[in-house]
């Protein structure tokens, strides 16, 4: 293999077409996969050591807490790396029909368990990642380059040639590339590198509602192969911090349990509270569930969780040979599950306008960055939209437009309980599987000012079966003693 660390490229390959990409995450590895296509040399550029196995990432501490992979991104990563769908459930993953295999109380009422309209992929965030990252360095001409921080691009304001790196024994190199790819996530310093270039600055956007997380694993009951996700979300709109619990099944026979509350009613990190907080939200259900179940871990907390976008697309002066997806562009309010299908879609649109195009071709990072940008705004209008409600949020206020449309998607939520056009047009949305421009179609709008066809649910639309299974005390798994040999 070739020193990805070269200062120039190899002798009597002039035409070598490379690339960098700076993370090694989900949204890195994906930009590699669709880069590899393109380019004879993708260099991933890592700060951490990356785990040889699905195991916990010391700079991803959010990986702790519930991920939902909705059916939109699902399917972004099948088309860019094909087989990883098939992988995932091989290793114990599961594809579960939305809304059949989800009992989900919104701010407007139960959700019923209509026939499958769209999916999404339940599993530990460390097998999401390991099954993408296992296959993409395996194809050809892909790199990683671990233990390496970024010191900053090369090139000008008008042309980003490559990066500035300092590798694990302290040396500095500078890696050339035709096109840079920023997927260094949430803790990105693509402003200060531009900046340093002489781009002029990134507009940024903040609205934080002051969520916290706390999440604990448990064993799932004997028999719960098949249990749903149960949610129960908060109500914005009450005066009061607003809570939510979730109940994730993952690989391993393991229930993942995540809480939520906005800034005055965060959850803590204390043990003996957890199941009382679980409790505490809009309706016990959670709390009632894990009160059988047996807990294998201790509370992880999470409060990195502000919705943060920078407007990349709206820079006039955007360098060539230079792209920013994911999460470094924006991050979301994690209780909507929008940030890895975000980035999956962002890969799409790069991978899309490098079709039948020079890797350097005039304007290329420019269209890529405005395209990023579709999904992005899909998901910060329906996170912010809702966080900026909750008493104490800290961001701009919505003006008269954004009011009359979240008055309309209050109607359409209420009416989604109860009439399948419409439950099926959410989530499409919700899976980023539509745009959000979908919901005001004619006959979206028309059954919207019908209202709901059934009447509401009076509770947890949970089967007799589910519940007797989830009520069994759940027995501690045991060494055998000689007498079992």
């Amino acid at each position: 293999m070739s020193d990805p660390l070269r200062t120039s490229r190899p002798a009597g390959r002039g035409t070598a077409r490379t690339a960098v990409v700076i993370g090694g995450g989900l949204a890195g590895m994906l930009a590699a996969a669709a880069l590899s296509a393109h380019v004879d040399e993708v260099t991933v550029v890592e700060r951490d050591s990356l785990p040889d196995g699905p195991h916990s990432r010391r700079s991803l501490p959010q990986a702790h807490h519930a991920h939902l992979l909705w059916s939109g991104g699902a399917r972004a990563i099948e088309s860019l790396v094909p087989g990883t769908t098939e992988r995932w459930l091989a290793a114990g993953a599961r594809r579960i029909p939305l809304p059949t295999g989800l009992v989900s109380m919104t701010a407007l009422g139960w959700f019923r368990r209509f026939p499958e309209m769209q999916f999404l992929i339940a599993c530990s965030r460390d097998l999401l990642d390991w099954t993408v990252r296992e296959q993409v360095l395996a194809l050809p001409g892909v790199t990683l380059l671990q233990r390496t921080e970024l010191l900053g691009l090369g090139g000008t304001a008008a042309r980003v040639r490559g990066v500035r790196v300092r590798t694990a024994d302290g040396a500095e190199r500078t890696l050339d590339a035709d096109l840079v790819v920023d997927a260094s996530g949430r803790g990105s310093r693509a402003p200060e590198w531009l900046r340093s270039l002489g781009v002029e600055e990134v507009t940024e956007e903040k609205v934080d509602s002051g969520l916290a997380y706390a999440s604990r694993l448990y064993r799932a009951p004997a028999g719960s192969e098949d249990f749903p996700v149960v949610n129960v979300q908060a109500d914005a709109r009450e005066p009061r911090p607003g809570r939510t619990a979730t109940i994730v099944p993952l690989e391993g026979g393991r229930w993942l349990v995540t809480l939520s509350g906005t800034r005055g009613g965060q959850p803590s990190g204390a043990a003996d509270e957890f199941e009382d907080f679980a409790r505490s939200v809009r309706h016990p259900i959670v709390g009632e569930l894990i009160s059988h179940a047996e807990a294998l871990t201790d509370v992880v907390v999470n409060r990195s969780t502000v919705n943060r976008r920078r407007y990349y697309e709206k820079i006039s002066g955007w360098p060539e040979g230079f792209v920013a997806i994911g999460d470094s562009v924006a991050t979301y309010n994690p209780v909507y599950g929008h940030g890895m299908s975000v980035a999956a879609q962002g890969v799409l649109a790069l991978r899309s306008a490098l079709a039948g195009q020079r890797i350097t071709a005039p304007g290329l990072a420019r269209r890529v960055q405005k395209a990023v940008a579709g999904p992005v705004s899909t998901a910060w209008d329906l996170a912010t939209g809702q966080d900026i409600l909750y008493p104490g949020a800290v961001g701009k206020a919505s003006g008269p437009g954004a009011d009359l449309l979240r008055r309309y998607v209050d109607r359409l939520m209420l009416t989604a309980t109860g009439r399948p056009l419409v439950t099926r047009a959410l989530f499409d949305v919700m899976t980023l599987s539509a745009p959000l421009a979908s919901l005001a179609r004619p006959e979206v709008a028309l059954a919207v000012l019908r209202g709901p066809k059934l009447p509401p649910l009076p509770g947890p639309p949970l089967t007799a079966e589910e519940l007797r299974i989830a009520k069994e005390p759940c027995e501690p798994e045991r060494e055998p003693d000689r007498a079992d040999a």
